[in-house]
Parts: C-alpha cells; sequence; structure tokens
C-alpha cells in the first residue's frame, strides 16, 4: 500500500471525508469508545465510505507515521459511481446493457487485471461489494494500465439486491464456475448482460449464485483445475465480445 493512499489520524480522516476526497475504506480500532472516531466512522458511512472495525496491530502495521489515533483511511484512485450510472451510460450510448460483477475478488491486482479486460472488452460498468472485495486503491489502478480510469466503477451494498435490479431492468445474468453449468461455447450470452466473475478459491458465494440465470464452466483442458480470476474474466469477456459482434 503506498504511502500517498494513506491517511491517518482523526483531523486527516475527518477533513478528507468533509472535502468528499474518494476513500475506498476507513479502518477503526476495535472496541474504542472515543466519542471522535464514533464521529468519524458516522460521517463515512453518511458518505457512503466503508467502515471496517480491526485490531489495533492491523493499524500499527498500516501505519506510516505511527501515530494514526485509531484511524486509517485509505484513499480510492478515484470516485465510485452507483449501478444506474452504469446502466444509464449504456442507455445512452443505445447499445444493450454489458456490466461486469466481482464476487469476493480481493486481491487488488486481480480486481485490475478484471478492470483492464472489462474495458478493453467494452463492458459499461464493473460492479463491486462494500465488503470482502478490493476496492478501487492505487495498486489495483496500476494494474489496470489506465483502464480504471475510463471505466465506471459502482461499490453496492448488497451484490444480491444489485443482481435482482439488473434482472428487473431486462439483463440476463450469466456466472462462471468451475466443473458446473453448460460448456461456455454452447451458452448464449447475446443480448443485456451482467456476467459474474467469482473468487479464485470460493467461487460465486452461495446467493450470488442462486441469482444466476445461467451459470457456465470455462473447459479446462490441462492438469491445472483452475484459472487465475483476471485469467477466466479476459475469456468470458471475450467469448461475450464474439457473440455480440
Amino acid at each position: 500500500m503506498s504511502e500517498e493512499n494513506i491517511i491517518e489520524g482523526k483531523n486527516a480522516v475527518m477533513e478528507a471525508i468533509r472535502a468528499g476526497r474518494p476513500l475506498d475504506k476507513v479502518f477503526l480500532a476495535r472496541g474504542s469508545a472515543d466519542k471522535a472516531l464514533a464521529f468519524i466512522a458516522s460521517s463515512a458511512k453518511n458518505a457512503g465510505v466503508t467502515v471496517t472495525d480491526c485490531d489495533r496491530r492491523k493499524l500499527d502495521a498500516m501505519s506510516r507515521t505511527h501515530a494514526h489515533q485509531g484511524v486509517i483511511a485509505v484513499a480510492a484512485a478515484r470516485a465510485y459511481c452507483t449501478l444506474e450510472d452504469i446502466l444509464a451510460h449504456a442507455e445512452e450510448l443505445g447499445q444493450d446493457p454489458f456490466v461486469v460483477v466481482c464476487d469476493g475478488i480481493e486481491d487488488p491486482r486481480n480486481l485490475g487485471a478484471i478492470i483492464r479486460c472489462a474495458e478493453c472488452a467494452g463492458a459499461h460498468g464493473v460492479v463491486l461489494p462494500k465488503h470482502r472485495s478490493a476496492g478501487l486503491t492505487a495498486a489495483a489502478d496500476k494494474t489496470s494500465a489506465g483502464a480504471a480510469e475510463h471505466m465506471l466503477v459502482a461499490r453496492v451494498p448488497n451484490l444480491t439486491a444489485a443482481l435482482h435490479t439488473m434482472k428487473e431492468r431486462g439483463l440476463w445474468i450469466f456466472g462462471a464456475e468451475a466443473g458446473g453449468g453448460s460448456p461456455l461455447w454452447k451458452t448464449d450470452m447475446k443480448g443485456p448482460v451482467c456476467l459474474v466473475i467469482g473468487s479464485e478459491g470460493a467461487g460465486m458465494s452461495r446467493l450470488v449464485r442462486e441469482e444466476c440465470d445461467f451459470v457456465m464452466d470455462i473447459p479446462l483442458m490441462g492438469k491445472v483445475n483452475s484459472l487465475n480470476a483476471s485469467a477466466a474474466a479476459a475469456v468470458l469477456l471475450y467469448e461475450i465480445v464474439r457473440q455480440r459482434q
């Protein structure tokens, strides 16, 4: 985590929130009774910033100044948008929505690579959950090779609710899972599409999988039983591109 992305101390974090600076996450010392920290937590949540309670040892490890006062914020590389912004963007272009959802992608480099693939494939936006997910940090931005500057990225409190909203708006939800569902090449993904990319270890969460209209399997011909999440995303995204053309 680069030094310029870390904001430490009560006043510095509070001023960043007041100024509307894009923040990826605010970390607070667990169990603190400090009223100033409680106010920071409330202000951050009101601003739509994810707040995470953590052990002081984690804050100590993150700190560059060693004077964090029980709170550290991680700046986002750019501001998040809303799911509605992504759907409106597709409508403005007169195109069927093409949305990528990341379910449990916790490595910022993997996220950055997925954003890069999504931008190259012409997706209209990427949707992330607020919790248990990497965010638009400098590491993700750098790995995206500039794609994050051109891609709408939304952060939602509930992925299953977001998927339900997209289904109501006419999008078909496609998920990928190793050894499950129909072969990728035999799946029709033309039209309004939402593609769900699960984490490398656990794959899609149960509730997210249940929201999928179709679950696909990428054929693997070698001895390794899975692809890196961003490599899988590239395969899936470009099959959608092929079909859309």
